[in-house]
């Protein structure tokens, strides 16, 4: 055991941690000021509902002894066995509590991810439901596909590589978040009401929070102080700032100015669309995808209206989009001569991974799509999912919590 990995490892599920609180807020501010508190709730909530998931199914589920490639077992139901001793099969330098901690804060925001897209219509308590139904049925076999010993899809199996999750984490909430608006519709008064956001401010400090946490998010993923958590780390910015230079460039462009909305956006474009590829790229190649963020995922964002989706926060556009495209960009950009655990990819003078990476992204997207649809759909029929029109009309903070959140 290496007490310094122990301590980078430690280190990096704080900030990931410290990323659903940061989501709260970057939501909080999108929404107007009747549903404020409501949507910060759905999103902070997921900490005790996700880790107490976690602790008795999820890390089982997910890393597990394998049950025929496709889910962990239940022996380590309650972390029964899980100890301060080196996992043979994961993290060897650390405990594996740590790993497992790790692991639980990005079950938690995978879920609170896609609250953004379904943001002032659905109620508490039945998204609640579906959350944790979501986490078992779609989070939990995904996750163990890519990242669990022994997982079909991953480099146990068909060859597929997600260095922090871009499939795991970003596609399953982009594919969910679809199925969402879809099954659920769009806000009341949608394409005639104005849907303005009422602090950008508060957005904008959240969209600082996950910048700073998406370090341990990519970084840690080395699970280890040493090279691969340096590429990944400078990865990570260098994608971030050249998505966020993108967008407002794109804005420019086409709207004639530029907006802090757009830097936002922009930024965690850049971020989510870099994290499959984080540990396997260099620099220029981390600019690169950050441009390809950028256009691409504003593109998405901006056709939302054609289709008549009402992604209330640019879900789909953004996490969705943003890690298929990363998806890809790994089986271009990569290179062994950049991490010799890798792959090369297209430009490395390999086109196999981009085939595997192109079947991750179909597999995953799909059966998150189906999956979710279904949830949303039975989780709406038995417990009402969607707020009536009058509670709507009034706001969540009130009608779901009986509170304000500013008192005039």
């Amino acid at each position: 055991m290496n007490k310094a990995d122990t301590a980078f490892v430690l280190a990096a599920a704080g900030l990931v941690l410290l990323m659903t609180p940061g989501l709260a807020l970057f939501y909080g501010g999108m929404v107007r000021g009747k549903n404020v508190l409501g949507t910060i709730m759905q999103s902070l909530f997921m900490i005790a509902l996700i880790s107490i998931e976690w602790v008795y199914l999820g890390y089982s589920m997910s890393f597990g002894p394998d049950v025929g490639g496709f889910i962990g077992n239940l022996s380590w139901f309650a972390l029964h066995g899980v100890t301060n001793a080196p996992s043979p099969d994961y993290a060897t330098t650390i405990p594996q509590t740590v790993f497992m901690v790790y692991q639980c804060m990005f079950a938690i925001i995978t879920p609170a991810l896609i609250t953004g897209a379904l943001a002032e219509r659905v109620r508490f308590v039945p998204f609640l439901v579906f959350s944790l139904l979501w986490a078992i049925l779609v989070y939990n076999p995904v996750c163990h596909w890519l990242w669990g010993k022994g997982g079909w899809l991953g480099p146990d199996g068909i060859g597929v590589l997600d260095f922090a999750g871009g499939l795991v984490v970003h596609v399953t909430c982009g594919a969910a978040a679809l199925a969402g608006v879809l099954a659920i519709g769009p806000r009341k008064g949608y394409g005639k009401t104005s849907f303005m956001p009422h602090n950008l401010p508060m957005t904008m400090l959240g969209t600082g929070l996950l910048w700073f946490g998406w370090f341990g998010f990519n970084g840690g993923s080395a699970l280890a102080a040493n090279e691969v958590a340096a590429t990944a780390f400078v990865a990570t910015h260098f994608a971030g700032m050249a998505a966020m230079a993108t967008w407002v460039v794109m804005e420019w462009f086409t709207q004639g100015r530029a907006t802090t909305l757009g830097a936002a956006s922009g930024a965690i474009a850049g971020l989510a669309t870099v994290t499959p590829a984080a540990g396997f790229v260099g620099p220029n190649a981390a600019v690169m995808i950050g441009v390809i963020a950028g256009i691409v995922c504003f593109t998405a964002v901006n056709a939302k209206n054609r289709f008549r989706l009402d992604d209330s926060l640019d879900v789909v556009g953004i996490h969705g989009v943003g890690g298929a495209i990363g998806t890809l960009c790994l089986g271009i950009f990569a290179a062994k001569a950049v991490n010799p655990d890798g792959v090369d990819g297209l430009l490395a003078g390999s086109s196999i991974q981009i085939v595997k990476q192109a079947v991750g992204v179909g597999v995953v997207g799909v059966y998150t799509f189906v999956v979710s649809w279904l949830l949303f759909k039975g989780i709406h029929a038995v417990l009402g999912l969607r707020l009536t029109d009058e509670a709507e009309v009034v706001g969540m903070d009130s009608t779901e919590h009986s509170e304000t959140a500013y008192n005039n």
